[in-house]
């Protein structure tokens, strides 16, 4: 979608990458990284300076303890970061319990290790429904793929879910591989919770997150996998022979980003709320159903009935509007459930998405504005 964005000029509402700048200071000590001989190679695991801010800050934030050097990976991304971990861990032939939605790489991952996915159904509400999780987990997969918060539902799964999810995983032997790259972007109240910090989790958790959506540095592939030290032998045994290493400046820059003060955070949410308000207030102009995230910065949104499906509303966005979306079909198993959804990533400039406003009041709604989060 983002080739198409491109094609057509339309604003680009498909990906989830900022059209704005860093932080400042981030940008001027990747800067000072460069200039002062941060340009070859860093240590496979990562460059101690990190390896040690992300100890400081996962022990923190997260309530994990983690020993910076056994127990943390740097890796280019999240997304390598659970690949790693899913090609360290599973075997030809083992079960992977993947949410259905999903990030769309989750699924190719399994695949490339040779193991077969075994769907777990969101409920409407767009949470773990219980019965189904545990059908799923009497299967004994050896992984299950968390994320929280998610993409693309938005949902911020609480306590009583991930306790109920660590039930499941001691009980049938499963690790988990919980991609937390949202987790300060939260919503309406809610708190991040990592698994990994639950009981005795951290022994069968990969905890993975990422500087991309923190720090609105998407290009920079500076991501990270937290885990005893076991579990992270068998993802740097992967990690070192998928990238070598994350790009050695960039890694000394989100050094000192890790060390920004608690304002930092909250302003961060703070905007994303702002954002996430003002694109709800814009589909709620045209009638467009949607349902509210309380995480991330995705909304789904569900396609009106004068449109056969997705992509063909999809299609009439991006030709007609100038709006480039995501039929969300590709982040479904279930294709019935997906295909009368799009996502739209709303990590945009205020101007942006003010002008994504002003280009949706060009649909012509069949009722008054009474649309319904859900």
């Amino acid at each position: 979608m983002t080739r198409l964005s491109d094609e057509y000029g339309a604003i680009n509402l498909s990906q989830g990458m900022p059209d704005f700048d860093p932080p400042s200071p981030l940008v001027e000590a990747a800067v000072e990284a460069t200039r002062h001989g941060s340009n070859q190679y860093a240590v496979t695991w990562g460059q101690k300076s990190l390896r040690e801010a992300i100890a400081d800050k996962i022990g923190e934030y997260n309530h994990i303890d983690a020993n910076p050097e056994t127990e943390i990976t740097v890796t280019c991304g999240a997304t390598e970061a659970v690949a790693a971990a899913v090609l360290g861990l599973a075997n030809p032939g083992d079960q992977i319990a993947i949410p259905d939605p999903f990030y769309e790489n989750y699924v190719p991952d399994a695949m490339m290790a040779g193991a077969r996915p075994i769907y777990v159904p969101f409920a409407p509400s767009l949470g773990f429904e219980e019965e189904s999780l545990k059908t799923a987990m009497s299967k004994k997969p050896k992984l299950l793929l968390l994320n929280t918060p998610n993409n693309p539902t938005g949902k911020v799964l609480d306590r009583a879910q991930l306790r109920l999810v660590a039930d499941l995983c001691e009980d049938n032997g499963t690790t988990i591989i919980s991609d937390e790259i949202y987790e300060h972007i939260v919503f309406d109240g809610k708190r991040h919770l990592s698994i990994g910090a639950i009981g005795n989790m951290h022994e069968r958790t990969v905890t993975v997150s990422a500087a991309s959506k923190t720090y609105s540095v998407t290009g920079w592939r500076v991501g990270w996998a937290v885990a005893e030290r076991r579990l992270s032998a068998a993802v740097r045994r992967i990690h070192d022979y998928l990238t070598i290493c994350a790009p050695t400046p960039f890694q000394e820059a989100i050094a000192v980003a890790l060390k920004f003060p608690e304002t930092y955070y909250t302003k961060l949410a703070e905007m994303y709320d702002k954002k996430r308000r003002q694109i709800m207030k814009a589909l709620e102009e045209v009638s467009l159903e949607y349902h509210r995230p309380e995480g991330a910065y995705y909304i789904l949104v569900n396609v009106p009935s004068e449109f056969k499906d997705g992509e063909t509303f999809t299609d009439h966005l991006l030709k007609k509007l100038g709006l480039a979306v995501l039929p969300a079909d590709a982040l479904y198993h279930d294709k019935e459930v997906g295909k009368r959804k799009v996502r739209i990533a709303f990590c945009k400039r205020d101007t942006t998405l003010q002008e994504t406003a002003r280009r949706l009041r060009k649909l012509t709604p069949k009722t008054k504005p009474t649309a319904r989060s859900r």
